[in-house]
């Protein structure tokens, strides 16, 4: 049994709870790469550091350079990430102002 066997991970198209290593060979060569500022590959649950001061629009806050964002999901679209950030619900974030950590 290898230690990737035990990670689960929910898949929002099926609706149900699919083992981590099935999703990664399902996702394959045909998904696009998601990279950050700096060009490193980011997957699903890696953590990022902004690296530059963003006012958020509709909160009315600025998120710091430094800013750790951990759990991050991949969206559609390459330059965009999904995150969730303690004071700020349904964040989403441009890559190319994140670095992976």
């Amino acid at each position: 049994m290898a230690a990737d066997d035990d990670n689960y991970i929910y898949d929002e198209a099926t609706g149900e709870w699919r083992p981590a290593s099935d999703l990664a060979s399902s996702v394959g060569s045909d998904a696009a790469e998601v990279r950050d500022a700096s060009g490193n590959l980011l997957q699903d649950g890696d953590s990022v550091a902004l690296i530059k001061d963003l006012k958020v629009k509709g909160a009315g806050q600025t998120l710091k350079q430094g800013t750790v964002i951990r759990s991050i999901r991949l969206t559609d679209n390459p330059d965009e990430i999904d995150c969730r950030h303690d004071a700020i619900k349904g964040l989403v974030l441009r890559t190319e102002f994140v670095r992976k950590r």
